[in-house]
């Protein structure tokens, strides 16, 4: 049978409407509904991440559409006696012949929405990037094998649409497990997500790829042609192999944490200027135009705050955040860790968010606060600390970031928040209108009182 003809007759042509409409919906709608365009094009961008986010709603559609066509057509190969009308021909070229265009609609599920993600975002390809989606490529192809044997065994019109839904709905609903947990690693789908910088390691991709083909390939081997003794030799070290195969796997993917498969960090490109600090931002993070206005700010920052008398030490560097990867290395005093590109991005505070980057990390305390406000804990500290910060804040025009910061924390914890934040905003107008070299001194005292109330209160 020739191609024209073949794509002519298969249920892959018919069905392209509905697998079609699939992708529209899901990549223009549902891909979009938390990230509108305008967000998505700000940044930051980077191609893994992007590629992950675009199939993470296509792999089990991709491996549910193609399951389903598959038992049609191996349906249509028994009805048809096609195996036996051929016996000059191998069965494999037989099944891949018929599946062809079977797995040409999986892939096609998958392919579409990785390119036009890639095209929207501008960003190039590259293999770590892809690999994900060659993953989903070769799974679909061992659910072409799976379709096609179930085909030869059960009645089409009724096992394909089945087929289709269960294989959607067990894949989909491993996102819910817990207990165990390797179900939601050896789908198919993969559970755990991408940040910035990040790439897939081997074994998160190797898991699901060995869970899925392995028993394919054992399916497969019942197709061998040869004596019957070593027919059912082949067939049973297949199915054993399979077997081992696939419990390996799951127990490689028992001990990893939910949406916590092996990723490597590290991977963003960066671009880096000046010295002391020298200040490093991401290429692809969407503001790396703007790399010497914000290294600027942050030296113009630093240096405000040191002549008003606060205890500052310049960095040696300060690094985009977005370079830290999911296990974020602590900021010392030498090198800072600051949202560079988010904050100088086209949807972030710009160059007000970097100072007050600079400021909550640059003016510490000589002794340690509780991180969060918790119920019944005392607070007489809060005053004191923070009309000490809004000080500091002023003195590098942050005050406004500031102050919408602690308004938003003082509504959940306090009953008078308008009072406190009023309380606050008076001692630190109170201390700009002192004489300069007053106002470090009383900076100074604010943050010796702030500290002996929260030890006083730690005491209790």
């Amino acid at each position: 049978m020739n191609l024209r003809t073949r794509l002519r007759t298969t249920p892959a042509v018919w069905t392209a409407p509905i697998w079609l409409g699939i992708i529209g919906f899901y990549y223009f709608y549902a891909l979009h509904f938390d990230v509108p365009y305008e967000e998505v094009i700000a940044g930051p961008l980077w191609a893994p991440e992007q590629v992950q986010l675009a199939l993470s709603y296509f792999y089990v559609f991709a491996y549910a559409i193609t399951i389903g066509l598959a038992v049609w057509e191996g349906g249509r190969l028994r009805r048809d006696g096609v195996w036996q009308l051929a016996p000059g021909r191998s069965r494999y070229r037989v099944a891949a012949h018929t599946l062809l265009p079977v797995v040409g609609a999986g892939w096609l599920v998958l392919v579409l929405p990785v390119v036009m993600r890639l095209i929207e975002t501008r960003l190039l390809p590259t293999p770590a990037a892809l690999a994900p989606l060659l993953m989903a490529m070769v799974i679909v192809c061992a659910y072409a094998v799976f379709g096609c044997a179930l085909g030869h065994l059960t009645p089409r019109l009724i096992s394909a649409p089945l087929a289709a839904v269960a294989v959607f709905y067990v894949i989909a609903e491993t996102v819910k497990y817990d207990d165990p947990v390797w179900p939601r690693h050896a789908s198919g789908q993969l559970d755990t997500s991408l940040a910035f910088g990040e790439e897939y390691g081997a074994t998160s991709l190797l898991v699901p790829l060995l869970f899925v083909v392995a028993p394919a390939v054992g399916v497969g081997a019942w197709w061998v042609r040869t004596t019957p003794g070593r027919q059912w030799a082949v067939r049973g070290a297949a199915g054993v192999a399979a077997v081992a195969v696939m419990a390996s796997c799951a127990d490689v993917a028992s001990g990893w944490a939910i949406a916590d498969g092996p990723v490597s960090a590290g991977h963003a490109a960066a671009r880096c200027t000046g010295s002391a600090p020298r200040v490093c931002m991401a290429e692809t993070g969407g503001a790396v135009g703007k790399l010497d206005q914000v290294r600027g700010e942050i030296v113009k920052s630093v240096a405000g705050l040191r002549a008003a008398g606060v205890r500052v030490r310049m960095p040696d560097t300060v690094s985009d955040s977005l370079l830290n990867g999911r296990n974020r290395k602590q900021a010392s005093p030498t090198t800072w860790w600051l949202p560079l590109s988010r904050q100088a991005g086209d949807l972030g505070g710009g160059m007000t968010a970097i100072r007050y980057a600079v400021l909550r990390t640059g003016v510490t305390f000589p002794c340690a606060f509780p991180e969060t406000f918790e119920e019944g804990a005392p607070t007489d500290y809060v005053v004191n600390r923070d009309a000490a910060m809004l000080w500091a804040a002023t003195v590098v025009d942050a005050d406004k970031p500031y102050l919408a910061w602690r308004r938003g924390e003082y509504g959940g914890v306090f009953q008078n928040p308008r009072q406190v934040l009023a309380k606050v905003t008076e001692r630190a107008g109170d201390a700009l209108k002192l004489p300069a070299a007053r106002q470090a001194t009383w900076f100074h005292e604010e943050q010796a009182k702030a500290c002996r109330l929260v030890d006083q209160g730690a005491g209790r």
